[in-house]
């Protein structure tokens, strides 16, 4: 039975369908600048790998702010079609909205996290992050005053610790998407009301600051980002999951392969929509209520502290547990009914005492645990998942989204998956 779900953005409810029932939870904003950090860097020449060792010197791009350094560290095996009989892997992303360090050390602290458990994630990086507030007149918003942002611009420290740790992920084996830029989530400038040729202006200079950083700070002593951004970006999550039907077209355009800005998204096998695979934040558990949430960490908050950031300390401990187990939950219900994958989105913020942060990584943790008892759990980024889905057969993954939400396929899946011929539209499935 679907569950109604509550949703709400920063600057007020998002429209509801006919007949749900009146609820709250937040689609997601990219994080703000705190205090200043501080930065050390190694030379432009050479890079250090994931493993200590040096690599060859980069070819630059452009002014050299981005360099190609050859295939991206620390992939995955080559995916191949599922056999048969099979029963399909759990896949599990993490991703990251803005994806900008201001101080607060989360940006690594991840990053380690992700090393410690062999997991990959997606980093929607906003542009604005590596453009300094000195230069924001380079930025021409549609609908929106010149240099104009509903999220802060960093600092010159912040910029060079995003940066660094930018840098890093992708030599981790990690995605670099992107969050675009100003977060426009209302009013008549708002993101859910552009255009395909507004997204697209959007995209370009999304791409161009993150292209252009060198010119754009002056900076000369910092090595170049490590890869080809043309190449990398084939995925995005709008602010505040808004605006997705007229960026789509833009995006098939630009070759892209999924797009993550789907609000309410159901935990079931996913599909393409306008030709680009349609990868949305999900409805979950939501321990002690009836509705369910949004996977997103602002999405809880919201249905916790009613949109506020700094709640009284003594919800924390209550809050944090049930944002712990509204993720575990999620993940459980998929890994043992259907496989439909499971989608988290994140901010590198310390909402309420930084419990949300905590939330994540304990999921994490207990999902890696999982998958060292030997589960075929699979923690990806959405480019990963995407190079899956690729190889998959139309059939193979027509009968999959047949299994609805915490129901097992009829028969087990070594019956369910041996005979694909016959796809059918009714749900197939045993109850979990």
């Amino acid at each position: 039975m679907r569950t109604s779900t509550r949703t709400l953005t920063r600057r007020g409810m998002l429209g509801l369908g006919a007949g749900a029932a009146a609820a709250v939870g937040l689609a997601g904003c990219g994080s703000h600048p705190s205090a200043d950090g501080s930065h050390q860097a190694g030379g432009p020449a050479e890079r250090p790998s994931p493993s200590g060792s040096t690599a060859p010197p980069a070819r630059p791009i452009g002014d050299g702010s981005t360099s190609y350094t050859g295939r991206q560290p620390h992939q995955p095996d080559a995916p191949v079609p599922l056999e048969p009989g099979q029963t399909p892997p759990q896949f599990v992303v993490f991703s990251w909205d803005g994806a900008g360090e201001v101080g607060n050390g989360l940006f690594p602290r991840f990053l380690d996290l992700a090393r410690e458990h062999g997991a990959h994630m997606t980093f929607f990086l906003s542009g604005l992050y590596l453009l300094p507030e000195s230069k924001k007149r380079l930025y021409d918003p549609p609908n929106n005053p010149r240099g104009a942002s509903d999220i802060g611009y960093l600092t010159d420290a912040h910029i060079k610790e995003t940066l660094k740790n930018v840098r890093r992920a992708w030599l981790d084996g990690h995605e670099i998407g992107t969050h675009f830029n100003g977060h426009f989530c209302g009013g008549s400038g708002t993101v859910g009301n552009w255009t395909p040729v507004q997204w697209r202006s959007e995209i370009e200079q999304a791409k161009s600051f993150v292209k252009e950083w060198r010119t754009n700070t002056g900076w000369t002593d910092l090595p170049s980002l490590p890869f080809d951004y043309d190449k990398e970006l084939v995925g995005g999550r709008t602010p505040c999951l808004l605006g997705q039907d007229n960026l789509l077209p833009t995006a098939r355009e630009l070759g892209w392969r999924y797009d993550a800005s789907s609000p309410g998204g159901r935990q079931v096998w996913p599909a393409k929509k306008d030709g680009i695979w349609d990868l949305p934040l999900q409805q979950i558990p939501f321990p002690g209520h009836s509705f369910e949430v949004l996977s997103m960490d602002y999405n809880i908050l919201a249905n916790q502290s009613v949109n506020s950031t700094k709640a009284p300390a003594h919800n924390y401990p209550g809050w944090r547990d049930q944002a712990t187990r509204s993720y575990i939950s999620g993940f459980t219900r998929a890994y043992e009914s259907n496989r439909a994958p499971f989608f988290v989105g994140n901010h590198f913020e310390e909402w309420n005492g930084g419990i949300y942060m905590d939330a994540v990584e304990n999921a994490l943790k207990h999902i890696a645990r999982e998958k060292e008892k030997g589960g075929d759990i699979r923690l990806v980024s959405f480019r990963q998942f995407t190079d899956w889905l690729d190889v998959q057969k139309p059939e193979v993954l027509a009968r999959l989204r047949t299994v609805e939400v915490g129901q097992r396929p009829a028969g087990g899946w070594n019956t369910f998956l041996k005979d694909t011929s016959a796809t059918g539209s009714t749900p197939t499935g045993n109850a979990a």
